[in-house]
């Protein structure tokens, strides 16, 4: 019998929201302002899924002390909520999904390795039917993706096992940290190509929600 489905783990940038050209465009604007010499498509094959201060290292080095990590992270997020603030936009279909997910009595997490302020951000623009059940952020002194930690602490929050979750996620290093949790995963393909995207864990490769819904996939779920 398969195991029974009882919580859905949603990555957030490029998964419930078009935002991976706003992150483009501010690390475009960040690196150009601190003289980092890299192409924004290595940048942010590097960067995404990481949380903040690993994303900081990455770029400028390991020794970069905690403070100044934070205080340049801050200075990219801020550029990128001004970016994404004038064109904000869901995947299509995340939030009728989320709530038909909800009404099926699925638990919902959103696990990011995005920092509060922009999981606030992107929350009130939302405004989801209802709110997520847990929240795990990057700023937690969590292991960014592709450590299963971000993974793990939410189907922790919200009393499942591994087994009985599937993780929503647009990049790599999710997809990689779903496989390492232990998860099946769905592959919402805004950034990558499927072929990107996939492994024996992905159990569906989808461009948004809406295809998603018309698959029938929530009502094939052992919920």
């Amino acid at each position: 019998m398969a195991q029974a489905t009882r919580a859905l783990l949603f990555d957030m940038d490029g998964t419930m929201v078009d935002s991976m050209p706003a992150h483009a465009r501010s690390w475009e604007v960040f690196t150009r302002r601190h003289n980092i010499a890299m192409p924004i498509e290595e940048v942010l094959r590097k960067t995404t899924g990481r949380t903040g201060v690993e994303c900081i290292r990455v770029l400028m080095g390991d020794d970069v002390p905690d403070d100044e990590a934070v205080a340049l992270i801050n200075e990219k997020e801020a550029l990128y909520r001004d970016f994404f603030g004038e064109d904000f936009r869901e995947v299509p279909g995340f939030t009728e999904f989320a709530r038909r997910a909800a009404q099926r009595r699925l638990r919902l997490a959103v696990a990011t390795a995005g920092d509060r302020n922009n999981i606030g951000f992107v929350l009130r623009r939302l405004m989801l039917a209802t709110p997520p059940d847990a929240i795990v952020g990057g700023d937690e002194g969590i292991a960014g993706k592709p450590a299963p930690d971000l993974f793990l602490e939410a189907a922790r929050r919200v009393t499942s096992i591994p087994a009985e979750c599937i993780v929503f996620e647009d990049a790599p290093f999710g997809i990689e940290a779903a496989r390492r949790a232990g998860m099946r995963a769905v592959a919402i393909c805004t950034t990558h190509d499927p072929d990107e995207l996939a492994g024996p864990h992905v159990i569906a490769q989808v461009r948004d929600y809406e295809e998603l819904m018309n698959s029938n996939f929530l009502e094939s779920l052992h919920a």
